[in-house]
């Protein structure tokens, strides 16, 4: 999701309310790995991601990816995350941890600051290195549960308490509160500009995932969740999975 959000998709997002409530009406049969009662009509809006990928995103992509020097979109990618900074820090605090708590601010001063607006990252240069957290994760220590996959419309794939975490992450973020619209255009287009610089850098790695799978559906559902619960801890793989949409549609 967009990491500052206009004020028409707010009704989007009580849309995508609305599905998570109804895949929560039926349970997992036992023995599966996934929760995924609503099967069918989550492979429905797979195709139609597919589609849009295939029209929209693939090809805006490669030309900002081809138009735009590294170095430059490097520093947008930059800026994005520091607009994500106090998001990850409140979070942090409300999981307990002090400690990345304190850090996500002391990252977040410098590179807004010495960083300019965040294009550089002299954070990390003095080991303030970037620990991202977001309330579906504060969820998860709370001890919600996973709850069911909802493959939601140009986002991708969440479980029902990620994506809780990610409706509520839109309001916990301060500047959601600061920037209104249309004063939060610049950082909607950066947020944008950084979706587009992932899906160039992992084209390979997604156009083989989403065009020459068997079943880029079941591919693309197993590798969110095995990234998602590694990432939660609550895998014992060594490995993650590598989740097509975790940087495109799902930050």
């Amino acid at each position: 999701m967009s990491k500052i959000q206009p004020q028409e998709y707010r009704s989007q997002l009580l849309a995508l309310t609305a599905i998570t409530a109804l895949a929560g009406c039926v349970t997992a049969q036992p023995g599966q790995e996934f929760n995924d009662p609503i099967e069918p009509v989550n492979r429905a809006v797979h195709s139609f991601n597919v589609g849009v990928d295939r029209v929209a995103y693939r090809p805006a992509s490669i030309a900002y990816g081809t138009v735009i020097p590294q170095p430059i979109r490097q520093g947008v990618s930059n800026m994005a995350e520091t607009i994500d900074t106090p998001k990850r820090a409140i979070n942090s605090f409300l999981q307990g941890n002090i400690e990345n708590g304190f850090h996500n601010t002391a990252r977040f001063i410098l590179n807004a600051t010495g960083g300019v607006l965040g294009f550089f990252d002299p954070a990390s240069t003095i080991g303030l290195d970037e620990r991202n957290t977001d309330f579906g994760e504060t969820l998860y220590v709370w001890g919600a549960e996973e709850g069911a996959i909802v493959n939601t419309p140009f986002f991708g794939p969440y479980t029902q308490r990620h994506l809780t975490g990610e409706i509520v992450d839109i309001f916990l973020n301060p500047f959601s509160l600061i920037l209104n619209w249309p004063n939060n255009v610049p950082a909607v287009t950066v947020t944008l500009a950084d979706y587009a610089a992932d899906r160039y850098d992992f084209r390979d790695t997604l156009d083989t995932v989403l065009y020459e799978s068997t079943d880029s559906y079941a591919q693309t559902r197993q590798a969110y969740l095995e990234n998602r619960r590694f990432r939660l801890g609550a895998t014992n793989e060594e490995d993650a999975f590598f989740d097509p949409y975790e940087e495109l549609y799902a930050e």
